[in-house]
């Protein structure tokens, strides 16, 4: 049994500091780089590959609005080709700075609000998986199952992830309960035992206490979630001492 573990990283910009990369990046197996647009400036974006590239890390393009003040993480009314431009613009930027580490990237990861709005969004998916497809057909698309994403993205032949969040509660149609901010400490024992679960038996309890099913090929920790180093120290350790290998997803669409 093998599971991918991904992390939001390279989020910090100028003198504004996000997150802990340098620890993060011994506990996980993918790097979901900031493309610039939410957070992320070339020289944190350099940085974070070659980071990534000394710890064996994949890179994906963690790609957001063009809303650096909401840190992404705000609805903008932006179309499907304007959201298509941005989409290919910083994936253009990720795929040059992993060039000169000798490293492909791997996936795209939709950030903040863009990531739920085209989880309700089926044209919106459309035109990112589009673009996506007509970049490199080999990229992975990041989604949660329950979504209209993942849905489109079979559809289309994409190959894709099923994200399960370590650092978020869920509701009853499966997806994630979408907050700007984590403002306390998660207890990482009960976070590793809930995400073990999630991946041996494709099962989360909801913040209603409903048990429903869910599919995991990539687990999620954010950079800025409080005591993320520690909460990826312990999921990883208590995966691993369970039998399950902590790896890139190599998996094709399901």
């Amino acid at each position: 049994m093998q599971v991918d573990l991904n992390c939001d990283m390279g989020e910090s910009f100028g003198a504004w500091t996000m997150g802990r990369d340098e620890e993060m990046m011994k506990y996980i197996s993918s790097a979901n780089v900031a493309g610039g647009f939410h957070a992320g400036d070339p020289h944190v974006m350099r940085r974070t590959v070659e980071l990534a590239k000394a710890h064996g890390v994949a890179v994906g393009i963690h790609a957001g609005f063009p809303d650096l003040v909401g840190f992404g993480r705000r609805y903008l009314r932006c179309t499907p080709q304007e959201v298509q431009d941005d989409i290919i613009y910083q994936l253009g930027a990720l795929r040059e700075f992993a060039s000169l580490y000798g490293l492909k990237v791997q996936h795209v990861k939709p950030h903040g609000a863009l990531y739920m709005m085209m989880a309700d969004d089926e044209d919106l998916s459309r035109a990112v998986i589009d673009a996506i497809q007509r970049v490199d057909s080999s990229l992975i698309l990041y989604c949660m199952e329950a979504s209209a994403t993942y849905r489109v993205a079979n559809e289309m032949g994409q190959r894709v992830a099923a994200e399960f969040y370590a650092d978020r509660e869920y509701a009853e149609d499966g997806k994630i309960l979408f907050t700007r901010k984590v403002e306390t400490a998660l207890d990482p024992v009960k976070a590793a035992e809930r995400v073990l679960r999630a991946v041996r038996e494709k099962r989360v309890t909801t913040a209603e206490g409903e048990d429903i099913p869910v599919r995991v090929d990539s687990i999620c920790i954010h950079g800025d979630t409080p005591g993320a180093p520690e909460l990826a120290r312990v999921i990883r350790r208590h995966l691993m001492e369970h039998g399950v290998e902590i790896r890139p997803f190599e998996g094709a669409s399901a």
